[in-house]
C-alpha cells in the first residue's frame, strides 16, 4: 500500500516505519493516525517482521504533537469519541502489539507524540529530544494515554509535576526518569536500535509475544477509560475555547480565574 504521511521499510526481519510529515514536524492529524493503525497491523501479520523502529522524518522531531486545528471546535462527545477511537486505532494497538516497538525519538516528543513513544515497548532518544505533555496550557488533559502511561512509566509524583506545569524535559532528565532506556547522539540513534532490534529478533517471537501481553496485564486498569471521560468534558469548557484560540492565534493563553 502507498501512503501519503508515513514510509514502511522492511529487511532481514526489521522494519522501519517513518512518520513523514517534515513541515508540519510530524504532527498527527487523522490521516497520520489511519495509515500508522494500517501500517501496525499489517505488520503484525508479517510472520517475517520480528521487531519494528518507528521514528519520525528528519532531525527535529519524533511528532511534535497532534494537529490542534482538527479538534479546536470540538464538543464534549466529539472530544471524547477522538480520544477513543485514537487509543483504540493506534495508542493501544502499539502497545498490545505482538511485534515488539522500538521509538526512536528523534527530537521533540509532544502530547501525542510522547504519547505514541510511551506506546511502545521501549523507547531510545536522542540528545536533542525534547519531551513533554502541554495539553493543560490548551485547557484540556493528554488524551491518548498519557495520563495512564507516563506514572506507569516514571512514577505518580513526577508525572503530576510534568503534566500539572506543562514543562518541557531534554532527553538527559528522561533518561533520570526512565522514561526512556538510552541517550545517544543523532548519529547514534538509528543504528543503536537496529542493534537492540537484531538482539530480540534472535528470539523467540512467540516467547515474546506472550512476554508483552503478561507485561501488560499488569498494567490493566479502568484509567483510560476515565481519561477519554475527562479529556471529553475538557472541550465543553471556556478554558478550552482560550487555550486552542490561543495556540492557533500564536498568543499566550489567558484562562479565566473563576
Amino acid at each position: 500500500m502507498t501512503f501519503e504521511n508515513i514510509l514502511v521499510n522492511k529487511e532481514d526481519g526489521l522494519a522501519i516505519v517513518t512518520i513523514n510529515r517534515p513541515k508540519k514536524l510530524n504532527a498527527l492529524n487523522k490521516s497520520t493516525i489511519r495509515e500508522l493503525h494500517i501500517a501496525f497491523k499489517d505488520l503484525e501479520a508479517n510472520k517475517s517482521v520480528k521487531t519494528i523502529v518507528l521514528t519520525g522524518s528528519g532531525d527535529k522531531a519524533f511528532v511534535a504533537g497532534a494537529d490542534i486545528s482538527e479538534f479546536a471546535h470540538f464538543n464534549e462527545s466529539e472530544g471524547a469519541d477522538l480520544a477513543r477511537k485514537g487509543q483504540e486505532d493506534l495508542f493501544n494497538l502499539v502497545e498490545n502489539l505482538a511485534t515488539p516497538v522500538i521509538a526512536a525519538v528523534n527530537g521533540f516528543a509532544l502530547g501525542g507524540g510522547l504519547e505514541l513513544a510511551m506506546s511502545c515497548h521501549f523507547r531510545v532518544a536522542s540528545d536533542n529530544a525534547k519531551m513533554g505533555l502541554p495539553e493543560v496550557s490548551l485547557g484540556v488533559i493528554p488524551g491518548y494515554g498519557g495520563t495512564q502511561r507516563l506514572p506507569q512509566l516514571i512514577g505518580k509524583g513526577k508525572a503530576m509535576e510534568l503534566i500539572m506545569t506543562a514543562e518541557m524535559i531534554y532527553a538527559d532528565k528522561a533518561l533520570d526518569y526512565g522514561l526512556v532506556n538510552y541517550v545517544v547522539t543523532q548519529e547514534e540513534l538509528l543504528p543503536l536500535c537496529y542493534k537492540l532490534a537484531g538482539k530480540i529478533i534472535n528470539n523467540s517471537s512467540v516467547a515474546i509475544a506472550a512476554a508483552i501481553k503478561a507485561i501488560n496485564a499488569g498494567f490493566s486498569t479502568t484509567g483510560y477509560q476515565v481519561e477519554i471521560d475527562t479529556f471529553g468534558a475538557c472541550f465543553a469548557t471556556e478554558d478550552f475555547k482560550e487555550g486552542t484560540s490561543a495556540f492557533l492565534e500564536k498568543r499566550k493563553a489567558n484562562f479565566p480565574k473563576t
